[in-house]
């Protein structure tokens, strides 16, 4: 927007003063809510309020009973695996989506922005047409204003001072957001999130999903609102981005909302965490690492209640059992005539057993009809070793490549993994990173080469793999796990990525998510000596991701992985080896 009407300041300050400074004009922020919104950036004990919120589809319930707050100038990161409800979430408190029942009550007067991860925008609809949606508010104030310059350049002068107020309120909320600025900071925003020099007036279409939602996360951030909303902001971003964008974040005064799996963004910026999981949301405090003690400790009760029952559960039986044994001792006297002291003796002593039995058979009874889940176990990945008679020093690893042609794809000169090696793959998008997993786990066939790979292999793939109709969880897992279904099952629970009651569900009925949890049970019991993983963190909850990180740790046998998450690359020791352009650029 260019400069507004000249109109002087000494004429607005003649008009408003000193009613304006007491009663500043409403303002209406660009998402509609349940509850009025505030005229002025002021201190609330909450920024926004959920209550009681319930969201149902027709197959499912999203959000059930929901309640939770934010506090002004919070950075909040909300997490879970795909398909729990987080974008949902954000789209409820944008205004985009309306509760089936519950509250969402909003106070955002310095406006809200909201980046979603796709945007629903008229087909032909241009990249300025994005950026126009996402800026909303603003563009609405510049309306305003221009409109409220022609009312003054032909009012009559008893209508002035009213249009002058307006005018001021106006100007001065749109001061407050930098808007006059607002489309320079889209640039370098685009820019610094790798898209610089974009035609706007291209069709927005055309651009990857990656880069759409880019253009919206540019305006969000260019937009100065109070209330940020961010979903998977550092999807398919380089980390001099991503670094930009946590500069950026850390810098902003408001409220930000980011749904995200990166764990090392939640650790750096956020001060709550939300998790979002069967319908529900759990707040907990302290950012990141906060939320990692608060895990740790619902583990450590939940051991703690296990055992605790296990051992009410022994001690029943066991007073079952010695009573029983007591009762039998009791001698069988045959009763004496009279009604002497001694006639009743061993019915007593009777008496007294049986009682004690039928109070522990009761207490057994209670204990075993409602007994406590005990807790999973680590996730741990155990190797076959088809070659564990050969030392680890015989020079026959796990992987070697030599000369590898993919098409256009792939052009791998030399690769080697040793039996009990950890390899990280990088490189931007097409540099052939799934390709050489492909090859490795032997779905791709190379055009040239010599490709040798030791032992069994297991293939976490990016993307899931597609349900099979007619089946249950368990009975997917039990097919592609090669067990009998009795077995599948205690062997599933185990692992703790799905609880009992979810085991019948249809496979076409689960989350991305949960697909993606099951797709790491096969592989976690595969018992294989090559680990591929392909961005595994995509789509699990960081919860899942702490534990296979841990199970990663300890694996005796060989992982070659293609990962963006920045504390997963950290934590695998090991080489890393980046791809560009179809090239091996260099081994590290």
């Amino acid at each position: 927007m260019g400069d507004p009407f000249p109109i002087s300041a000494e004429s607005i300050s003649a008009a408003c003063a000193p009613e304006y400074a007491m009663h500043p004009a409403p303002s209406v922020s660009a998402t509609t809510v349940s509850a009025p919104t505030v005229s002025a950036r002021t201190a609330s004990p909450s920024q926004l309020v959920l209550d009681g919120v319930t969201l149902r589809y027709p197959d499912r319930v999203v959000l059930r009973d929901v309640s939770f707050s934010v506090t002004p100038g919070e950075t909040v990161g909300v997490i879970g695996e795909n398909g729990a409800g987080k974008s949902t979430l954000l789209g409820l408190i944008a205004g985009a989506i309306r509760p089936g029942s519950g509250d969402v009550r909003v106070v955002a007067p310095g406006g809200i922005a909201h980046a979603a991860q796709s945007l629903e925008l008229p087909p032909g609809s241009t990249v300025q047409d994005a950026i126009d949606h996402v800026l909303a508010d603003l563009r609405a104030l510049e309306r305003r204003l221009r409109s409220l310059e022609e009312q003054i350049a032909a009012s009559a002068p008893t209508d002035l001072d009213l249009l002058l107020c307006e005018y001021r309120a106006a100007t001065d909320e749109l001061d407050a957001r930098d808007g006059y600025t607002a489309d320079r900071r889209v640039a370098e925003g685009l820019a610094a999130l790798g898209l610089p020099g974009l035609d706007l007036s291209s069709g927005f279409a055309t651009l990857s999903g990656g880069e759409r939602a880019r253009v919206a996360l540019a305006a969000a951030l260019a937009s100065h609102a109070e209330l940020l909303l961010l979903d998977e902001p550092t999807n398919d971003l380089d980390d001099d981005a991503v670094h930009w964008l946590e500069r950026r974040l850390a810098g902003h005064t408001g409220t930000v909302l980011a749904v995200t799996h990166d764990r090392e963004f939640l650790a750096r910026l956020t001060s709550v965490v939300l998790e979002v999981a069967e319908g529900s949301v759990r707040r907990y405090g302290d950012g990141y690492d906060g939320y990692l003690a608060a895990k740790a400790t619902e583990r450590r009760r939940r051991l703690q209640q296990y055992e605790d029952w296990r051992a009410e559960l022994e001690r029943s039986a066991t007073l079952v059992e010695s009573n029983a044994a007591r009762l039998d001792a009791i001698p069988r006297k045959a009763p004496k005539s009279g009604f002497g002291h001694g006639a009743f003796r061993a019915r007593g002593r009777d008496h007294g057993a049986r009682s004690r039995i039928a109070n522990a058979k009761e207490r057994l009874e209670r204990l075993t009809s409602d007994p406590v889940a005990p807790p999973p176990d680590p996730l741990r990945f155990t190797p076959s070793f088809d070659g564990r008679d050969l030392p680890s020093t015989s020079g026959d690893g796990a992987v070697r490549v030599c000369g590898l042609r993919v098409g256009g794809r792939l052009t791998l000169d030399a690769f080697d993994v040793p039996r009990d090696g950890r390899v990280v793959v990088t490189g931007r998008n097409g540099a052939g990173k799934t390709t050489l997993l492909d090859v490795l786990a032997g779905e791709v066939e190379p055009d040239a080469g010599d490709v040798h790979v030791r032992g069994r292999v297991a293939y976490l793939r990016q993307h899931v793999l597609p349900s099979a109709s007619g089946r249950t969880l368990a009975e997917a897992f039990a097919a592609r796990a090669e067990l009998h279904l009795d077995d599948a099952r205690p062997t599933l629970l185990a692992l703790g990525l799905f609880e009992d009651r979810g085991l019948d569900r249809p496979e076409t009925s689960l989350s991305y998510g949960q697909r993606r949890r099951l797709d790491l049970a096969v592989v976690v019991t595969s018992g294989a000596d090559l680990l591929l993983f392909d961005e595994p963190t995509n789509h699990l909850s960081p919860a899942v991701i702490e534990d296979l990180e841990a199970a990663l740790d300890v694996f005796p046998g060989a992982v070659v992985i293609v990962t963006h998450d920045r504390r997963m690359r950290a934590r695998l020791r090991g080489k890393h080896v980046a791809l560009v352009s179809a090239l091996t650029r260099g081994v590290g």
